[in-house]
């Protein structure tokens, strides 16, 4: 078997590959790794194909020989990479693979932002049978898209396909710096929208967490995944023939309550909670399915989300860099 994996270079990738390889399950298959502007080095069982998924010559070297296909790679807000790069590589990708003799599983990454993560409003658990809402931006359009265009390749070519849908993937120090409120801050939501100029300096001399409401006035339940959870879910789906034609939360059991996250610092790291309103929604993205067909479950709550992350130092060859904007 060889798997062509996309992304590899990226934060799920870099995870992915390694357990790949070491899994008994896969010691037999050899991987192609699809890369563009970071690149992996070649390894035994791993060789590289270099350039653009938009090359239509790229992408057949790729898929030569290609029984599955692990889709990880993404643009974030790069509007003009939406057609030319992301949804013309899947097209390629797909049109590609429903042609080889030897397809058998092409498994897509997915977010969450596909049913609008915490800017769109869903009054029941979000299953994978609710109806998508991206938010604005880039991002979330391509997911969207690339989620129908997988389901349709499926429809119209019988091409066996499962799509893993994930919230935001936390690794390493990552949740920490989510809390930041200042420049080092990593991700979103920009605090100088939220808070008031004077209150936020205060607040960024330190000893405070951020702790935020939703548009209800509750506190905000927010969904996270952590990057190891993810690549074993990710891992049971591939050559799984449950996951055939089937789209999978893949989230931790509930989302993380910002209350809860601002009492365990308080009590574990003597932070200080700050209370923010936000136009945010509370929302619950549901894994029962990959639970009951993967026999996946999550293993990283939110306190062990926190204690990893407050316990976590980066070395000096591994800074915190956002590849992409967004």
């Amino acid at each position: 078997m060889r798997l062509l994996l996309t992304g590899a270079a990226g934060k799920v990738g870099q995870a992915f590959l390694p357990a790949f390889l070491s899994d008994p399950r896969f010691e037999e298959w050899e991987v192609t790794a699809l890369c563009n502007n970071r690149v992996i080095e070649a390894a035994d069982r791993v060789s590289v194909v270099q350039g653009s998924m938009a090359d239509p010559e790229v992408v057949a070297r790729a898929l030569a020989g290609a029984t599955h296909v692990v889709h990880m790679a993404a643009i974030k807000e790069t509007p003009d990479q939406i057609f030319d790069v992301a949804l013309k590589g899947l097209f390629l990708l797909l049109d590609g693979f429903r042609q080889s003799s030897v397809a058998r599983q092409f498994a897509l990454l997915s977010g969450d932002c596909a049913v609008g993560h915490i800017f769109q409003r869903y009054d029941a658990p979000i299953t994978e049978a609710s109806e998508r809402r991206a938010y604005k931006g880039s991002y979330a359009l391509t997911k969207t898209l690339e989620e129908v265009m997988l389901e349709q390749f499926g429809i119209q070519y019988g091409v066996r396909w499962t799509t893993l849908r994930a919230p935001w993937i936390m690794e390493k120090d990552d949740f920490r710096y989510a809390l930041a409120l200042g420049e080092e801050q990593f991700g979103g939501p920009a605090w100088a929208e939220l808070i008031d100029g004077v209150a936020l300096e205060e607040c960024r001399e330190g000893g405070y967490v951020p702790v935020m409401r939703d548009a209800r006035g509750d506190y905000l339940r927010r969904n996270f995944v952590h990057v190891d959870d993810l690549v074993r879910a990710l891992l049971a789906a591939i050559g799984n023939a449950r996951a055939e034609n089937q789209l999978f939360n893949i989230s931790m059991d509930r989302p993380v309550d910002y209350g809860d996250v601002g009492a365990l610092l308080a009590a574990r790291h003597s932070l200080r909670p700050i209370e923010i309103d936000t136009p945010f929604h509370s929302n619950w993205l549901d894994n029962s399915k990959a639970k009951m067909m993967l026999d996946w479950a999550p293993q990283v709550d939110l306190e062990q989300m926190i204690d990893r992350a407050w316990r976590y130092e980066r070395a000096e060859n591994d800074p915190r860099i956002v590849w992409y904007p967004g």
